[in-house]
């Protein structure tokens, strides 16, 4: 399938990247159906976009006529069927669990065209271990956006053994489309080149902030004030969610068995205690609505 090709696209999960990759998709001037089988996360995600393009039509960043033509071409839906029956490409944009995953791409790939590619967002979990459970492995990839998506630039585009090279080709183009910048991974490995980076800034802030040598809002601060980041890494936490570091981690020690790479005794606790950051307004920081 190339990217003339490409005039349909499902998103599967209205979380935060589910409903941002769905906007970017509509604005970049394809059909998407936005799916989740909770119709009131379907309504937050409708709320928050319409809140979030407003915010760019006052600011000028994008015309009325920009905002209502991509609306319309954006559809939310519970259905799955419905969602990606004729769809051209598939985005799983849900949470950070392999069984969960598998699941979800047996039965997309019974319910999708036979010539649909679908890919995970997945920065953790390679997709060589979901292709096999379809019967289009050669169709199947990593499409990693970066919350928020509305914002972040680059996406990585991540090629498995069984992903064939037009898919590949098709997925960075049709990221270019989106207006957003790919890279191209040739290799799986997890974590992918950003991430990578970023958790090892993250575990070296951990490190600081259980051994007492500074605080969170001084490592913040470090990093802000002296290494110019645009956020610090546990302000960075709060936004992402400390949940999915949890799962991410949990994950990482299973597929290991690193002892290292297990959930460290804060992210833990915050993740027992209910704490995910931004999302139920207390982290790292606390939050008011």
């Amino acid at each position: 399938m190339k990217l003339t090709e490409i005039k349909n696209i499902a998103v599967i999960g209205s979380g935060a990247m589910g409903s941002q990759i769905a906007m970017v998709t509509a604005l970049a001037g394809l059909d998407v159906y936005l799916q989740d089988i909770q119709e009131e996360s379907l309504k937050k995600a409708e709320d928050f976009l319409h809140f979030q393009m407003e915010k760019r039509v006052l600011k000028g960043k994008l015309s009325s006529q920009e905002v209502n033509d991509a609306f319309s071409r954006l559809h939310f839906v519970t259905s799955l069927e419905e969602a990606v029956q004729s769809a051209d490409f598939v985005i799983e944009a849900i949470v950070e669990k392999l069984d969960i995953k598998r699941n979800l791409f047996a039965q997309v790939d019974r319910l999708a065209p036979p010539h649909a590619i679908i890919a995970t967002n997945s920065s953790t979990i390679v997709s060589s271990k979901i292709a096999d459970i379809t019967n289009r492995p050669d169709k199947v990839c990593n499409l990693h956006f970066f919350n928020p998506v509305l914002v972040m630039e680059l996406v990585e585009v991540v090629k498995g053994e069984h992903t064939s090279d037009l898919t590949a080709e098709t997925a960075v183009e049709l990221v270019k489309k989106m207006n957003k910048t790919p890279i191209l991974l040739k290799k799986e490995i997890s974590g992918f080149v950003a991430n990578r980076i970023l958790g090892a800034l993250i575990d070296e802030a951990i490190y600081l902030l259980e051994n007492e040598i500074a605080t969170v809002e001084e490592i913040d601060l470090a990093c802000t004030k002296a290494l110019n980041h645009p956020i610090g890494p546990f302000a960075l936490l709060d936004l992402t969610g400390i949940d999915v570091n949890y799962y991410i981690r949990q994950l990482m020690y299973e597929e290991t068995g690193d002892e290292n790479k297990k959930p460290q005794k804060v992210i833990s606790e915050k993740y027992f205690n209910g704490e995910f950051g931004r999302k139920t307004g207390k982290g790292f920081y606390e939050y008011t609505s």
